[in-house]
């Protein structure tokens, strides 16, 4: 018996990726933004607020199809992704903590008619113990129409379109980053300079802190005597590294050693916060590092033996 799947995708609107852009949410059939004087005016909520605070605001649901379309309207949390950093949403079935437990749409519910636009009044209220710093989230759309997918396992898709909310409840802004865990994985031709040489540097940014931060990520290699092997900018660097929150990242270093030994470090840097970590490498061309296996082998094979014939009795 075929099991049917439920998958919840959010609309590409939530995993931007970068600075966010300009415009209203939308995924081309309905948009969410800000409730302003024209579209697009006011993109995404600013909002800063003390412990204990009640803000209210409106948000605008536009349908742009020739068809009645009725949302389930609610607050989320948003979060990194792990597999590239990019800014997302959680789904309306996920815990919330932050500022998607704090908003309350007036309606939770609501149709809008075809090609029109409707805006509903929501409350966002601070908890007096909330702590201080940013508490990123979004006002979301969610159509409960379940539509059929493809695939063996029969699937069902819903989507979603969301206003990103930044909410800024005051106190001591705390920054700090951490350069975590850091691998280096080799793939070197088995005969030296027969082919190319590539490493992989996988590491992870983590956010200790309570602001967001815009993370800067240096890599550098360096070899016997302090050779530089490598100083390179990394571009794959999510542009908002929300709280709390840590990504796992891979760098491909293609032309790395096929004969040297030294490290490789990463340095981050984000508003004053500088930090750093690294990884010592040996790199071995196979058949060197087979020849040198073999000839330990060899010795600990012959060391053995003198030092059985020279106890006693043999």
């Amino acid at each position: 018996m075929r099991r049917k799947l439920y998958v919840l995708l959010l609309s590409a609107a939530l995993l931007l990726l970068g600075v966010p852009a300009a415009g209203a949410a939308e995924n081309g059939e309905w948009a969410v933004y800000p409730a302003a004087a024209r579209l697009g005016e006011r993109p995404y909520y600013f909002l800063t607020a003390d412990p204990g605070a009640t803000l209210r605001d409106k948000v605008t649901v536009a349908n742009k199809t020739a068809e009645p379309l009725t949302f389930r309207l609610y607050g989320a949390d948003a979060y990194n992704t792990e597999r590239d950093g990019g800014f997302a949403i959680r789904t309306l079935k996920e815990p919330r903590t932050g500022a998607g437990a704090w908003i309350r749409p007036e309606r939770t519910t609501v149709t809008v008619p075809p090609r029109s636009a409707v805006t509903v009044p929501f409350t966002l209220t601070v908890p007096a113990d909330a702590d201080p710093g940013d508490h990123p989230g979004a006002v979301v759309a969610l159509d409960e129409r379940i539509t059929p997918g493809g695939g063996a396992v029969a699937m069902g898709i819903q989507r979603a379109v969301a206003a990103r909310v930044y909410l800024k409840v005051n106190g001591p802004a705390v920054p700090a980053l951490a350069v975590e865990d850091v691998t280096l994985e080799q793939d070197r031709p088995v005969v030296p300079g027969t082919g190319e040489s590539t490493a992989l540097v996988t590491y992870t940014l983590h956010n200790r802190g309570n602001v967001t931060l815009n993370p800067k990520v240096v890599l550098t290699a360096e070899g016997l005597f302090g050779r530089t092997l490598l100083d390179r900018d990394l571009a794959q660097v999510p542009s908002e590294l929300l709280p709390r929150q840590r990504i796992r990242l891979t760098e491909k270093w293609i032309g790395a050693p096929q004969l040297d030994w030294g490290e490789v470090t990463l340095v981050a840097t984000a508003q004053d916060v500088r930090e750093s970590a690294g990884v010592s490498f040996l790199a071995l061309p196979w058949l060197v590092a087979a020849l040198l296996a073999l000839g330990g082998a060899g010795g600990l094979a012959g060391w053995r033996i003198r030092r059985r014939r020279a106890r006693p009795g043999h």
